[in-house]
Order: C-alpha cells, then structure tokens, then sequence
C-alpha cells in the first residue's frame, strides 16, 4: 500500500476506526495493538512489527486468555457487526475461522482461550505465522452465510481497495 492500512479513509473514517467501531459493537473489552490511530485502548508487540500472531498475542495480555477472543485486522473495509456477531455466536467450541475465497481467514475470527494459550506458546517459541497457528489448535474452518461474506473482504493493495 506505500502506507499504514489503519490509516486508509474509506467511506469517510479510516480502516482502524471502521474496525474498532464495528469490534465494539459485538464485543468488549476490545484493544487495538498497534500505534494508537482506532480511538480504541492501545498496545504494541514488543518488539512492534513482529506480524499478526504475536499481536494477537500482545492483545490476548491486555484481554484475558480465559474466554473466546474476536480478532479482526484493520484491512477489511466491509466488515460489518452482523459478521462478527455470527462469528461470536458460532455454535463450536473451538476456534471459528471462516473461509472466503477458499482460504481461511484467521485475521477475523474467534479465538478459543486453548487457542489462545497455544498461539502464547508459538510466539514464546519464535513462531510468527498464522497458519503455525491454525495447524496446531482445534479450528472449525465454516463459510459465512452469503450475505454475510463480502465483510470478509481484504484490502492488501491500492487496486484492492478500489475494487471494493
């Protein structure tokens, strides 16, 4: 992108505010970990700009590790409460992942608190990879309703953006 994502404007709010609003509406307590630009409570990995894993991990310790954890990257312009309230309220007891465009999305999920602990133990042990994760816990891979899945959407170029 040639820039920080959370701080693309679409729709007139930037990413990282989109997400915090939609997040905050399904969820609590909820925390951006990254430079502070959501309007949420935020932290950094330390050391910052180790990857998604070890934010989640950074957030899981502000958080709590006890209960499930809805975690969303800031570069889904669609997202929409609707999708993380099915998300939240997916019947599983394990980690929900949906699955857009064939490939799993762990960037939106819910998190289990054993997910959670595992995810702790991979970046304790140098792992940074979301897939390390999704290999090494219980996950229901599901497909979103329909109408739902375009939330799902993620923005990793300029051309992305455009398109949605």
């Amino acid at each position: 992108m040639g820039r920080d994502k959370a701080t693309l404007v679409f729709g007139g709010v930037t990413l990282a505010a989109h997400a915090a609003s939609v997040l905050g509406a399904v969820a609590s307590p909820c925390v951006e970990v990254g430079p502070g630009v959501s309007g949420l409570a935020a932290i950094r990995e330390d050391p910052p700009g180790q990857g998604p894993l070890a934010a989640m991990v950074a957030g899981t310790a502000v958080v709590g590790s006890t209960s499930p954890a809805l975690v969303v990257a800031c570069d889904l312009p669609l997202l929409d409460a609707d999708l993380l309230r099915w998300l939240r309220d997916y019947r599983a007891g394990i980690s929900v992942v949906p699955v857009w465009e064939k490939r799993p999305q762990p960037l939106c999920a819910r998190w289990s608190p054993s997910a959670l602990t595992t995810a702790s133990a991979l970046v304790a042990a140098g792992t940074r990879s979301m897939q390390a994760l999704l290999g090494a816990t219980e996950v229901a891979l599901v497909s979103p309703p329909a109408e739902l899945a375009a939330g799902l959407a993620d923005v990793d170029t300029p051309a992305d953006l455009d398109a949605v």
